[in-house]
């Protein structure tokens, strides 16, 4: 590709980004009270996404802990929330679902295939259990009420949180560890065998996705007047962004945006106008992309656009 071509084409991206973000930053002065919810919500799952798409896209391993995380940033904020600044408290969320994930890292990625799988999604109903029997049975307790914070300020929170985690996103996909998961995914022996530290890429890229869900369940906790165990590690959070990926598609970074995006406002609109055939229509549609968009809309969105490219230069050249 010629250089001045590829100077235009990002020249053009980056312009576009940043009337997106524009856009993003200066919707509650305009948008309705309910769309400015509906947003943050779409924001939340997205973060959500990305953060999953960042270590089990290129590795190829199923991690089903983002209730976990999610969950634990949920409780951070009610613990806390009352005396910290909440800035702080969501950096301190954060940090905690970082130190939990190295530690879960450290003892479950030398297991491979389902029985990681199974091990992360066992670790979102673990720490519920355990939450569950500290309530009841040491403080005579069930769920704890949390310091409710302005729309305005979830969606910018969120917003913040979401800019972080794509711009770590496109860097660990352009850096060496990249690199390394990318190779890990394609053939893990191989990639030890060229002087990948195979256990310590997986453990850190893990841990660090894990810092936005943790955050992003910091933030949606001040959305609601009361939180328990049930409430917080809701076993779908773990499925739903690996649908909203596969969906999406992985082989770009816009891939799990665009499906998240599309997903979570799909799944709010069918549970307002369709609440009694909600999962039965939410179902055909994952069976239809499944069936017939293997690869995404990413991979849809790429067809088509070779397709046009093909269809061009055959016009062109008729032409000449």
């Amino acid at each position: 590709m010629d250089i001045n071509v590829f100077r235009s084409r990002r020249f053009w991206i980056l312009g576009l980004l940043l009337l997106v973000l524009i856009g993003l930053a200066t919707f509650p002065v305009y948008g309705s009270a309910y769309n400015v919810i509906l947003l943050a919500s779409i924001l939340m799952y997205i973060i959500l996404s990305v953060s999953w798409a960042i270590f089990s896209g290129p590795s190829g391993y199923m991690s089903l802990a983002t209730a976990a995380f999610f969950g634990v940033g949920i409780y951070t904020m009610a613990v806390l929330g009352k005396t910290l600044p909440l800035l702080l408290v969501v950096v301190i969320a954060g940090l905690i679902t970082f130190i939990l994930a190295l530690l879960v890292g450290t003892v479950t990625l030398r297991l491979r295939g389902i029985y990681f799988a199974i091990f992360t999604f066992g670790l979102v109903v673990l720490i519920k259990e355990l939450l569950l029997f500290y309530e009841i049975t040491i403080t005579g307790t069930r769920g704890r009420f949390v310091v409710l914070e302005s729309n305005e300020t979830i969606y910018y929170f969120m917003l913040g949180i979401l800019v972080v985690t794509l711009l770590t996103a496109y860097f660990i996909r352009r850096s060496k560890y990249g690199l390394a998961l990318q190779s890990i995914g394609e053939n893990e022996e191989a990639a030890a065998h060229i002087g990948v530290n195979v256990t310590l890429v997986k453990i850190i890229t893990f841990a660090i996705s894990a810092i936005f869900m943790g955050a992003a369940g910091a933030i949606m906790a001040t959305r609601w007047t009361y939180v328990d165990p049930y409430v917080a590690f809701n076993p779908n959070l773990s499925f739903l962004p690996v649908l909203m990926v596969i969906f999406g598609g992985m082989g770009q970074l816009y891939g799990p945006i665009i499906g998240a995006a599309i997903f979570a406002y799909l799944a709010e609109k069918l549970q307002t106008e369709f609440p009694y055939y909600y999962m039965l229509i939410f179902g055909i549609v994952l069976v239809v992309v499944i069936l017939f968009l293997p690869d995404g809309l990413v991979g849809l969105i790429q067809r088509l656009v070779r397709r046009w490219r093909k269809g061009g230069s055959v016009e062109q050249h008729a032409n000449t």
